[in-house]
């Protein structure tokens, strides 16, 4: 379950006496920071984040790296995240199995999921590149939440409960096509994977959930706007624009 680190009274204190300062707008059409926060709750999540500080391969499940509860990384993804004009409302911590086609290899990792509330696209973005810099992480996971219908809701995220790490290792490795399309997937600590994958991919990703013999969940489908913030990518280029 995912704990709440920023009750809604500071949320709202922070909204409402300006603490946290506005920076000029992304476009003429959104706001971000406070500006952007669900009105009347400001607390509620508008985008989350899957980043971790792990820079090395780990092939063995049982490494002990695997048991590390990244408790000083939430601490300084949170701290980044304020300086961002982005409010830190929850962490989920994973284990995660992501498949290398260069390499040709899959590395166990341990990971934290993000939930950001008070957050769009632009500063989104930056909090992930600042991470992704820090940590001299390839690439950062970002997900914006938007409704099904909006042009920019280029990908979805599908939670499915009733799957261990070992299990989706397994079938990963199995299949060739949908290790290439997803290149991974993470798993919560009570055993629900969570997916996030490109829009054009879900009929792929609800065949191989079915195939795991898990039941596809409709309504647990969220639909946003997915990116990977690199070094040499336009999600980064993105970020000063």
């Amino acid at each position: 379950m995912i704990t709440v680190r920023i009750t809604a009274a500071l949320a709202a204190a922070l909204v409402i006496s300006g603490a946290v300062a506005i920076g000029p707008a992304a476009t003429p059409a959104r706001a971000y920071g406070p500006a952007s926060c669900v009105p009347g709750n400001p607390t509620q999540p508008t985008a989350e984040m899957f980043a971790t500080n792990n820079t090395a391969t780990i092939t063995d499940p049982a490494d002990p790296r695997l048991s590390d509860q990244l408790s000083l990384f939430e601490l300084e993804v949170n701290a980044t995240a304020l300086t961002e004009l982005a409010l830190p409302v929850g962490s989920q911590l994973l284990d995660g199995v992501f498949w290398s086609s260069d390499s040709g290899t899959t590395t166990y990792e341990r990971s934290r999921r993000f939930q950001l509330a008070c957050t769009d696209f632009k500063n989104l973005c930056w909090v992930a590149d600042d991470i992704r810099v820090r940590d001299n992480q390839e690439s950062v996971l970002t997900f914006e939440y938007l409704p099904g219908e909006d042009s920019r809701a280029n990908g979805f995220t599908v939670t499915v409960p009733g799957i261990d790490r070992a299990r989706f290792h397994d079938a990963l490795i199995a299949d060739p096509v949908v290790r290439d399309k997803l290149g991974g997937g993470s798993v919560t600590q009570d055993g629900s994977l969570i997916l996030v994958a490109d829009r054009g991919d879900m009929t792929l990703v609800r065949d191989f959930v079915t195939g795991l013999g898990a039941a596809w969940n409709s309504d647990a489908v969220v639909y946003g706007d997915r990116e990977f913030v690199h070094s040499t990518g336009t999600s980064a280029l993105a970020c000063s624009l």
